[in-house]
């Protein structure tokens, strides 16, 4: 008689995923457990740091960042997990750093306003991941999965006073292009630093419209596609440096739009519901169909400079 393979473990087989008794499994479960241990050591600032996810526009995507990390792990798993071994070296060298931020974070030794605990906190949490992996999976696996290990680093709160100069530089920029718009559209204004005097009104680039959560939004998508669908490095670094600018500009288009409706068309606009709810999401697109299009040209040339490779090593 021929002994029968059971079918669940084909179909483990077929889609890459180690059979439940393999050492990769059992390495799983023990990364799993080295991520869970930080976690439930700090669980009151992990419980903050939902609340400020939940609370705080800015940091919304926080929770989708672990879910793409993983997913980009699993979608190249044949790949990351075809050579395992385990690295206590490199991963020792960054669980270390990452468990002294963790403890510092847990006990405020440095005294940290709320929002820098969290930031140091959370920065500790990805960096003992990061290291865990390496530990566990080894240096082969650890250099496979390393953009999405790394991109794990932004769920870390922007600390201050990083924030607040960030969003001062989105502040004064977005002022800037606001006037170059005004400009454009024919709209007459006087400018005194943030504040614009328009025929009949008058109003202030405030913090709220600084663009700060579109910026990051439009910031983690780019990095993720750009590692996604381009192969060259220089041109995944031009399109990431382009976010801000466009960001910058879509900001400014979005306040002397709805100012210029405000003045001519019903002050409204400036309280409504394009400003406050759909406006958003069309003016993002702004920004985003510029380097959509980009993408494509880059990837258009990536391709033909593939193709003539290809060419010259068939002849």
């Amino acid at each position: 008689m021929i002994p029968l393979e059971h079918p669940g473990k084909r179909m483990e087989a077929a889609s890459g995923i180690p059979a439940g008794n393999s050492p990769t499994s059992w390495r799983l479960i023990g990364y799993l457990l080295l991520c869970f241990i930080p976690i439930v050591l700090t669980w009151d600032l992990v419980r903050l740091v939902a609340t400020l996810a939940l609370d705080n526009d800015t940091y919304s995507h926080i929770p989708l960042i672990p879910l793409i990390s993983v997913y980009l792990i699993y979608f190249n798993r044949r790949s990351i997990f075809s050579n395992i071994s385990t690295s206590w070296a490199s991963g020792i060298a960054l669980m270390g750093p990452g468990a002294i931020a963790v403890v510092a974070a847990r006990l405020n030794v440095w005294h940290l306003f709320s929002a820098n605990q969290l930031s140091l906190a959370v920065l500790g949490f990805v960096i003992m991941w990061i290291g865990s992996f390496g530990l566990v999976f080894g240096k082969s696996s650890f250099h496979l999965a390393l953009f999405p290990l790394l991109f794990l680093l932004f769920m870390v709160p922007i600390p201050e006073p990083l924030l607040s100069k960030s969003i001062a530089f989105l502040q004064e920029e977005s002022a800037r292009a606001t006037a170059v718009m005004f400009g454009v559209l024919g709209v007459p204004f006087l400018q005194n630093d943030l504040v614009f005097t328009l025929p009949g009104m008058a109003i202030r680039v405030a913090e709220e419209c600084s663009g700060i959560r579109s910026t990051l939004a439009l910031l983690i998508m780019t990095v993720l596609a750009s590692h996604m669908f381009l192969r060259t490095t220089w041109k995944q670094v031009l399109v990431c440096c382009l976010v801000v600018p466009l960001s910058i500009a879509k900001n400014g288009l979005r306040i002397a739009t709805l100012s210029a409706l405000a003045v001519y068309v019903d002050p409204q606009f400036l309280t409504g519901p394009i400003h406050h709810e759909f406006g958003g999401m069309l003016f993002f697109a702004a920004a985003f169909v510029p380097l959509a299009l980009l993408f494509v040209v880059l990837q258009k040339t990536e391709s033909q400079k593939q193709r003539a490779t290809l060419d010259q090593g068939s002849r």
